[in-house]
């Protein structure tokens, strides 16, 4: 599902927009695309805030992100990018939360993505 296109984009710097929902609406926040770390066909972003994103999660598992770089050959020119579906969660402990501490000493959460759909869309 995570192809080499994707993880080319995310090897560039660009902004990555976070879309999750809950009771109280829409909530958008970002992260960098060189924060993202893929292990498992699964997404770990370091959390440090966040704070709207956890309250919506903890009512609807699921997110959406975009993710796109300038510096990467799209279908027809430079720059690509994709859009992200699927199931999502904090983790606060364990394996992957304390190799991501290790890259990204500021986080106090991991967000955990696990994609249904990774789509290019430019």
């Amino acid at each position: 599902m995570i192809n080499e296109k994707f993880l080319d984009v995310i090897s560039h710097e660009g902004v990555v927009a976070l879309v999750t929902w809950g009771s109280n609406g829409v909530h958008v926040s970002n992260t960098w695309n060189s924060y993202l770390v893929i292990k498992d066909n699964r997404i770990l972003i370091p959390a440090a805030g966040m704070n709207k994103t956890q309250d919506n999660i903890e009512q609807n598992g699921r997110i959406k992100a975009t993710v796109g770089s300038r510096d990467v050959m799209g279908y027809r020119s430079m720059g690509t990018g994709f859009l992200v579906e699927g199931s999502v969660r904090f983790l606060d402990s364990g394996e992957e939360f304390d190799m991501m501490f290790e890259k990204f000493p500021f986080l106090n959460r991991v967000l955990e993505i696990t994609p249904d759909l990774v789509k290019q869309t430019l």
